[in-house]
């Protein structure tokens, strides 16, 4: 299956400007139009992947998390990469960015990772009888406070994320566009990966000020 790079759809450099990539699409439009194809079989096929494309790099936000997902950690690929392989790299991509969001809030807060950690130890050994640091008093710990070190605009930033990382996939040809059950599934799993990195992210932080006691 090969992989769909949205700027070569549009015929455009990865740095081109917006200006630029709104000229190619309108000349790509009118170039492929079905309605001045009229005889072409692929002609409604190719104006669908050009909008594709433009909807993502069109859009400043969308275009910056494209390029992310798509080139921040940029690795050689198989051309005809299975689709299971497609989604675990997407979700790979989405578990780092959670993870490294939420560790970079608690690394400018040092007070609020020595209170954590003092909860922490409390509850491990209420649990246990002895310090540790254990996984499962960690998550849940991560899990009560999230909400309290997610801001508003690191959620829209995450949707956004998600919405370009879908996108994408689709335009892969891991799911059809139709697939209405599929799509909401495949949010759904992004969204849950995204937190999963965000746990991590907590738990990374702390552990780098852990002291066994």
């Amino acid at each position: 299956m090969a992989r769909i790079d949205f700027y070569r759809v549009l015929g455009v450099s990865r740095d081109a400007s917006h200006d630029a990539i709104k000229k190619a699409y309108r000349k790509l439009v009118f170039q492929h139009h079905p309605d001045h194809n009229p005889d072409s079989a692929h002609a409604e096929l190719k104006i669908r992947e050009i909008n594709e494309a433009y909807e993502v790099v069109g859009d400043t936000e969308k275009r910056r998390s494209y390029d992310r997902l798509t080139w921040g950690d940029e690795t050689t690929r198989d051309e005809t990469t299975d689709p299971a392989v497609i989604v675990d790299e997407m979700e790979q991509k989405l578990f780092d960015e959670g993870r490294k969001e939420v560790f970079a809030v608690l690394m400018k807060d040092v007070k609020r990772i020595r209170g954590e950690l003092a909860v922490i130890r409390e509850r491990t050994v209420a649990d246990q009888g002895y310090d540790t640091f254990k996984e499962e008093v960690i998550r849940e710990r991560a899990s009560e406070v999230m909400e309290e070190l997610v801001t508003a605009e690191m959620e829209g930033r995450k949707r956004r994320l998600i919405e370009v990382a879908t996108e994408m996939l689709l335009s892969q040809g891991v799911l059809t566009r139709g697939d209405e059950g599929g799509i909401r599934s495949l949010r759904g799993q992004l969204d849950d990966v995204f937190r999963n990195g965000r746990m991590k992210g907590f738990a990374a932080a702390l552990e780098l000020f852990y002291e066994r006691r």
